[in-house]
């Protein structure tokens, strides 16, 4: 049976966080292996799964030798089946600690934590970029737009330097204002009636050949003006890419959201490990990735404009 309590957050805890988490003995259901050591696992995890959104992330403890937990972002959550998704990489002893659970485990985790993409209100072209491990959070807010609403049309751009954890497909959904060689998608995606293309620079039969922003760039330039205004901009992935998603909001005065990727230590505010200078209204702030952020306006984020 899994067990969960509500977390009481010390008074160094931002306040939004406080009486929103909760530790789960979440239960293992499927993990699935991928080329370069890439993991996909669902987990068992009643009150993450009911209460995340699109750019919350868990803390997960890989072993219970390694002291340190290791932060994810969710990749989907499923409350009707208590359920949410994790897609990582083994890279350390955390992770392939990780990598070699076996389905009945429980894994200890605190979850939802962090402060989530826009969910509400969207304009009617969200463009959501995605670079490696930064992918999983795009793909839980291309479900979020799909499920809650209408008459929008959000395209999905994903960049990867290694084979993406997925069977890649041409997609069905033809794109005028992306290069017609420019073909290859993720298959659940398509499933669900939103466009997506793929980008690498080891030359993917269907990928562009290229930096995912340079063809966000192309998208952009092809739309007309109207439409131009129409779009806003989400994304996550490595800090460098980050950095060039927010030029391209600059050049195009687009609204745009970052979900920034920093090691953490306690993951819900208290070591302040994981600061980043922010723009606030009063001045330069040093705000915590953990429960400040991880998303943040990309405009706000002081490395992101020089």
């Amino acid at each position: 049976m899994v067990k969960w309590f509500l977390v009481q957050i010390n008074l160094m805890t931002h306040p939004k966080t406080r009486n929103t988490l909760y530790v789960e003995q979440a239960k293992l259901i499927s993990q699935d292996s991928y080329d370069n050591d890439q993991y996909h696992m669902i987990l068992q995890a009643p009150e993450t799964s009911v209460h995340a959104k699109p750019g919350h992330f868990v803390h997960m403890q890989c072993n219970s030798t390694i002291y340190m937990r290791r932060p994810m972002s969710i990749m989907r959550s499923t409350p009707k089946n208590n359920t949410i998704e994790i897609l990582y990489k083994a890279h350390g002893e955390g992770t392939n600690a990780l990598s070699k659970k076996k389905v009945g485990d429980e894994i200890d985790l605190i979850g939802p934590i962090g402060q989530p993409f826009k969910i509400k209100n969207y304009k009617k072209y969200p463009l959501l970029i995605g670079g490696g491990v930064g992918i999983p959070p795009m793909i839980f807010l291309a479900e979020h737009i799909k499920n809650t609403t209408k008459n929008l049309s959000p395209l999905i751009l994903m960049g990867s330097e290694i084979p993406f954890p997925f069977k890649i497909q041409p997609s069905k959904i033809m794109l005028k204002e992306i290069p017609a060689d420019v073909i290859a998608s993720m298959p659940l995606l398509d499933d669900w009636g939103i466009p997506s293309r793929l980008t690498s620079l080891n030359d993917y039969a269907g990928c562009f050949n290229g930096y995912v922003t340079e063809l966000a760039s192309i998208w952009l330039e092809k739309l007309d003006d109207d439409q131009r205004q129409e779009v806003e901009i989400f994304s996550c992935g490595p800090t460098p890419m980050l950095k060039a998603v927010s030029e391209l909001a600059n050049k195009y005065d687009l609204p745009c959201q970052v979900s920034l990727e920093e090691y953490m230590a306690c993951a819900v505010g208290g070591c302040a490990g994981c600061t980043v200078l922010i723009k606030t209204d009063n001045g330069n702030a040093m705000k915590r990735v953990c429960v400040d952020g991880p998303v943040f306006e990309a405009k706000s984020v002081v490395q992101f404009q020089n």
